[in-house]
């Protein structure tokens, strides 16, 4: 009888330590659980980037999910609106032009804030960036162009958003931030695995970019080691590293090196008013103001300058003097590195695939030859398109706009010129280029470029939500704490009955 007795203390003891052991054991569960089991939902984030150009300025809007891939934002652009009016490097001369220009921003503006919820106005980064128009006006009138950035970082920090700053970039910034659009737009940075996650592509390999504006021009492509220089630079995207050559070239954008032609066909003409122009079709004729020639910091002026003077400019359509012309405005020969693209700029060898776009896009098309093409197909569609008569070339080309078409003999041997001669492609590293405009249905630019890399520095709004709520959490704590005094308190009376 003793004996059952004492069996049955044993099993109430050991039932009573299984218990505080579970209430432990609980107890620490839910408090561990509670704190690492945390779902963390990331609410969309929003950035604004103006690219102000030489010719006008484009508002893009891009979002990105909040949960960073190994620092930087998915980015994706949601929609862009061009601003109606002159560009910002025309404004501060006429108070009528300047108030049609922010009277575009604002419509853009409008539309863009209709396009962010409203919670998420003053978390929206806001950015400026203008490019080689406005570079140009700093060299020229330092004190109007901080006149007008002084004017739009007001009218900027008066809107909704978090305004972070209207800058005007350089031309590597430009140049880099165009190979990183083109790049992520390609899927080279990352693309979708199972799951819908994200992983590097196998090889990395990246293509490079070639940009053509009204006033500058960049090409950058990855190189395997950083050189020395400002045009080497260096950039980490989604926890990678990359080096990147980069370069631009102030004044050669499409816009003012036609202008350095022109300049050369009136020297040719001995200053007369009446002009031949080997890179206009014939029958076409146009009058000229000098101060369209000359009032930029890209064409030097002649003695005796008048501003207002006039020059008929008759087409005479030679395509071997036009591309004499062109080439003219090039410095080839000049070289203090083992390797130069021209006017004595270091320049390695270009490698691999590149995206030509903007400018040389618009060229291409209009030789019906965007996409990929050879060398030989490039130079003899050039040969057509000079030859053909105004008249003709209108007929065939409706869908060009004039004030363009007259220009596309020049754009194409100027296009000829800069690829071949400049960057040195020859027929078989031509094949490499793609002449696009854009990429799954996004506009290539900087300004992607640029969005991604501050997405590395934006921080997320992150909501925590627990695994249980507040009620549940203290409901189970203290439920399990008080199952646990109380088999501590039924150890201690069994204890002491089993001494006595």
């Amino acid at each position: 009888m003793a004996s059952k007795k004492k069996m049955g203390y044993k099993f109430c003891i050991a039932v009573v330590l299984l218990l505080l052991l579970a209430s432990i054991a609980a107890l620490v569960s839910v408090a561990v659980i509670q704190d690492t089991w945390i779902i963390k939902e990331y609410s969309t984030e929003y950035g604004i980037v103006i690219d102000s150009g030489s010719s006008r300025s484009t508002v893009y809007l891009y979002e990105w999910p909040g949960e960073k891939e190994n620092e930087t934002g998915v980015v994706t652009e949601k929609i862009n609106c061009k601003v109606n009016g002159s560009a910002i490097s025309e404004m501060k001369v006429d108070p009528e032009n300047d108030k049609n220009t922010l009277k575009g921003f604002q419509v853009c503006m409008n539309k863009i804030t209709k396009s962010i919820p409203a919670e998420k106005h003053k978390a929206t980064p806001l950015f400026l960036g203008a490019t080689a128009g406005m570079r140009l006006l700093h060299e020229k009138d330092e004190q109007t162009s901080n006149e007008v950035m002084t004017s739009l970082r007001k009218y900027l920090s008066s809107l909704p958003f978090s305004f972070q700053n209207a800058s005007i970039i350089t031309g590597q910034e430009e140049g880099l931030y165009g190979w990183i659009t083109v790049n992520y737009l390609k899927g080279n940075f990352l693309e979708k695995y199972l799951w819908n996650s994200y992983v590097r592509p196998k090889g990395a390999v990246t293509v490079g970019s070639m940009d053509l504006g009204g006033a500058s021009t960049q090409i950058a492509f990855a190189v395997q080691e950083h050189g020395n220089g400002s045009d080497y630079m260096h950039v980490k995207l989604y926890g990678y590293p990359y080096y990147v050559y980069t370069h631009s070239f102030l004044c050669y954008g499409k816009n003012e090196a036609e202008k350095r032609v022109l300049d050369k066909v009136v020297q040719q003409s001995s200053g007369q008013a009446y002009v031949i122009n080997p890179c206009y079709p014939d029958g076409f004729n146009t009058t000229v103001k000098a101060s369209t020639i000359y009032d930029t910091e890209c064409t030097k002026k002649p003695q005796n300058y008048n501003p207002d003077q006039e020059f008929l400019m008759v087409g005479r359509a030679d395509s071997a003097k036009c591309g004499t012309l062109v080439k003219s405005i090039f410095d080839f020969e000049t070289c203090s590195a083992s390797h130069c693209s021209f006017d004595d700029v270091e320049q390695p060898p270009v490698t691999g695939e590149f995206m030509a776009y903007a400018g040389f896009f618009f060229t291409a098309r209009a030789l019906l030859l965007n996409g990929t093409s050879d060398l030989d197909q490039f130079n003899a569609a050039t040969e057509t398109l000079c030859q053909t008569h105004w008249t003709e070339l209108k007929r065939q080309k409706d869908w060009i706009n004039e004030k363009y078409l007259k220009t596309y003999c020049y754009a194409s041997h100027y296009v000829l010129t800069l690829l071949a001669d400049g960057y040195k492609f020859d027929k078989e590293t031509w094949q490499n280029i793609h002449f696009e405009r854009e990429v799954k249905s996004t506009s290539i630019g900087w300004s992607l470029g640029y969005m991604l890399s501050m997405s590395n520095m934006i921080p997320s709004d992150v909501k925590e939500i627990p695994p249980m709520t507040y009620s549940v959490f203290a409901g189970l704590i203290f439920l399990f704490s008080a199952l646990l005094i109380v088999t501590v308190v039924v150890v201690f009376i069994i204890l002491v009955r089993t001494c006595y």
